[in-house]
């Protein structure tokens, strides 16, 4: 008879598990968030109990040795990540008065490289739109689907979230649960009104053949399409546009944003809209905006006017 199997390598620390739970049921983080701080403190328990300390008596020493070793290692968004996982189970120790001192007070977080997003062109928007063929159940269910992502700026987590009653057709809004389950409201334009209309009272009746399903978004057999199954539909989308490659369904958010602040939105509504927490978020997005406002000051400073046959 065997015994219980032992914990893996760096998590004998009963700590860490408790920690774990707490960012888990107490604080709400995502699964995936979860799992990665759970793998990252792993790593960092197994290098301290080679020496024979567990994490929660790791030593302000042993923390920034690990970090200028192998927690120092990789891209630097990982290193940040690393570095949260560890600040955070310090922070816990402290909190609950397992520890005086918090060890890891002095890391200081990497600054990672701010990528500026991918961004489509109007044109290119609607050719990609334009591509979909809206017959049939699944053509119906396409168009509404990446309408909704170009239109409102939603995730695909958010999209595959949404339920039947989630959109207000004759209001012209859609309800979506974003990250840290928060939920907002966003207005949702005709186009996309009258293609998710159409999915709703044709497309979604016939996938479901009868049957009663909250999600709005279903596959082929009437269940709920998966974050897979959005990567399909936009492949093939993009396939027909001759722009295989070009874009993600997060180019299609990105492009939502900096497509309404190039038209004069200002940052707070896009940032209401796009859900984001920190303003400092959504102005990543104002990069491709330059243009537009060098357009529009070139035409209206007193001192910048173009003069007729200036450009001649």
């Amino acid at each position: 008879m065997t015994g219980p199997a032992s914990p893996p390598a760096g998590q004998s620390d009963p700590l860490v598990a408790e920690f774990l739970d707490y960012v888990r049921y107490e604080r709400g983080l995502s699964a995936n968030t979860v799992t990665a701080y759970g793998r990252d403190l792993a790593r960092f328990g197994a290098w301290l109990e080679a020496g024979g300390t567990p994490p929660s008596a790791a030593t302000s020493a042993q923390v920034r040795a690990y970090f200028s070793g192998p927690g120092g290692d990789g891209a630097s968004s990982s290193v940040a990540r690393r570095t949260a996982a560890v600040r955070a189970f310090y922070a816990y120790l402290v909190r609950e008065g397992v520890r005086e001192d918090d060890p890891s007070a002095l890391l200081r977080t990497p600054k990672r490289p701010q990528d500026l997003p991918r961004v489509l062109s109007v044109e290119e928007m609607e050719r990609i739109l334009a591509a979909v063929v809206p017959t049939g159940p699944l053509g119906q269910r396409d168009l509404a689907a990446l309408e909704l992502l170009y239109g409102c700026g939603l995730r695909v987590s958010e999209l595959l979230g949404l339920r039947d009653g989630d959109v207000d057709l004759e209001g012209g809004l859609v309800r979506c649960v974003g990250k840290g389950d928060k939920e907002r409201v966003v207005p949702m334009g005709s186009a996309a009104a009258k293609a998710v209309s159409r999915y709703v009272s044709d497309g979604r009746r016939t996938l479901l053949k009868g049957r009663r399903r909250p999600e709005l978004i279903l596959n082929a057999r009437g269940r709920p399409l998966t974050r897979q199954g959005v990567d399909y539909i936009l492949r093939r989308v993009l396939r027909r546009a001759d722009m295989l490659g070009a874009a993600s369904a997060h180019t299609f958010r990105h492009s939502f944003a900096t497509h309404l602040l190039a038209a004069g939105a200002d940052l707070r509504s896009v940032q209401e809209m796009l859900g984001h927490a920190n303003v400092a978020t959504t102005q990543l997005y104002t990069h491709v905006t330059v243009d537009h406002l060098r357009e529009v000051f070139l035409e209206t400073h007193p001192r910048a006017r173009r003069r007729r046959g200036d450009d001649d």
